[in-house]
C-alpha cells in the first residue's frame, strides 16, 4: 500500500492457486488491469482502500466490470477519519460518510481497521463496528480488523451481525485458538 502499486503479487497468486483457499487481497492496488490479473490468477476478492477515497469511480467501475461479491473496500480509521497511503496520510472524510458513499456505488464488503488498535491485541473497537452497523442499516458485510485478542471477540462481533472477523497476531500469540473461533462464528 505504501508504494501504491502491488509488491508481492505472486505471493498471493501462488496460494490462490496452491491451496485452494478463498484469498482476498489489497494494497496498491489503483487500477482495473490489476483487480484483472488478480481474479484472473484466482483471487477471490480484491480490497481497495486508497482509491476508495481518491478515486471513487475506480471502485464504481471494478463493481460494475467485476461484480460486488469480488471487489471490497477497506476502510482504515483513526479516530473516525479515513487513512489513505498505507496510513500515510489521513483524510478529513468520516468512515461512516465513505462507507454510505460506496454503498450507493454497489460496494457490499467492508474491511474495517481501527488503526489505533490494530496489531495491539486491545480487543477490537465494537463501537465503532456497531456504529457502522447501524449507520448503514445492514445494506453492507462488515468485516472487522485490528485488535483481535481473545475469543470475546469474536463473540462480540458475532453478536453485533458482522460478516467476519480478521485475526492476524491473536493467532501468531497464541491469544485466539483459530478452531475455536471458527467454530464459534459457524456457529458448531
Amino acid at each position: 500500500a505504501k508504494e501504491g502499486r502491488p509488491v508481492n503479487q505472486h505471493i498471493y497468486e501462488d496460494v490462490a492457486a496452491k491451496t485452494g483457499l478463498k484469498v482476498e487481497v489489497g494494497g496498491g492496488i489503483r487500477n482495473l488491469e490489476t483487480i484483472d490479473t488478480y481474479l484472473k490468477s484466482g483471487v477471490e476478492r480484491v480490497i481497495l482502500g486508497s482509491a476508495a477515497l481518491k478515486n471513487p469511480q475506480l471502485v464504481k467501475d471494478a463493481v460494475q466490470k467485476f461484480g460486488s461479491q469480488h471487489i471490497a473496500v477497506g476502510i482504515d480509521a483513526k479516530n473516525g477519519m479515513v487513512a489513505t497511503e498505507g496510513w500515510l496520510e489521513e483524510s478529513d472524510t468520516d468512515y461512516i460518510t465513505l462507507a454510505k458513499e460506496m454503498i450507493a456505488v454497489g460496494v457490499q464488503y467492508f474491511i474495517v481497521t481501527d488503526i489505533a488498535k490494530d496489531g495491539t491485541l486491545s480487543g477490537v473497537n465494537l463501537e465503532q463496528l456497531k456504529d457502522l452497523r447501524d449507520a448503514t442499516e445492514g445494506k453492507c458485510n462488515i468485516i472487522a480488523s485490528g485488535g483481535v485478542h481473545t475469543i470475546a471477540d469474536i463473540r462480540g462481533c458475532k453478536e453485533l451481525g458482522l460478516y467476519g472477523t480478521i485475526c492476524g497476531k491473536s493467532i501468531y500469540k497464541g491469544t485466539l485458538d483459530l478452531r475455536e473461533a471458527i467454530a464459534l462464528a459457524e456457529g458448531v
